[in-house]
């Protein structure tokens, strides 16, 4: 072998070192870049799934909250049906009470809703006919004791049950509905302490 080849295989040998080398130094850099983009990705997959997972069981939480507050809805709404078909019923009841009962109903109203004054009272056409003949007495009594004078009026009104009595002409409205819707909160108290306490 002749001195310039000799050369030329050295530079040869001394290239393909080089090469190797820069390959060897490529290839471990470029498995140093994947094994640091894999760990990038492995991360970015942990905190995706991690995301993913509070979002479901924030979802879920959410989900689960919605349904309690619609059941607590549901259930407040069958509690007020229910109270207030009670409270209708012993409406209904109190104004369908026996004449006896009624208008001995009616006189312990005047004694409660009697002013010291001179009036007049006023009932519907259906209680003014089927009146028993010794109320009108009790109802003057009752407003007499009371330091007042009630007449009961030959007008009348069309209401369920109860009475108008007028000062005046000043009207208080003591019907039964009147009655009621005053004392309607209380009313609803009453029957849901009986009902559900």
């Amino acid at each position: 072998m002749t001195g310039l080849d000799k050369m030329i295989s050295q530079i040869l040998e001394e290239a393909n070192a080089a090469a190797s080398k820069k390959e060897a130094d490529a290839k471990a850099n470029a498995e140093a870049i994947l094994a640091e983009a894999k760990k990038e990705a492995d991360g970015l997959k942990a905190a995706m799934e991690e995301k993913s997972e509070k979002e479901v069981t924030a979802y879920k939480s959410r989900a689960k909250s919605s349904d309690e507050q619609k059941r607590r809805t549901a259930l407040l709404l069958a509690k007020q049906e229910i109270i207030s078909g009670m409270i209708d019923t012993a409406y209904e009841k109190f104004c369908s009470m026996e004449p006896d009962i009624y208008f001995e109903t009616i006189v312990k109203m005047v004694e409660k809703f009697a002013l010291p004054e001179e009036g007049e009272i006023l009932f519907s056409p259906k209680d003014l006919e089927r009146m028993p003949e010794d109320v009108p007495a009790r109802i003057t009594r009752a407003a007499k004791d009371r330091g007042g004078n009630l007449s009961i009026s030959k007008e009348t009104r069309e209401m369920d049950g109860g009475f108008v009595l007028v000062y005046g002409g000043i009207e208080e409205n003591c019907t039964f509905k009147a009655i009621f819707d005053s004392r309607k909160d209380d009313l609803q108290d009453q029957v849901h302490r009986l009902l559900f306490l």
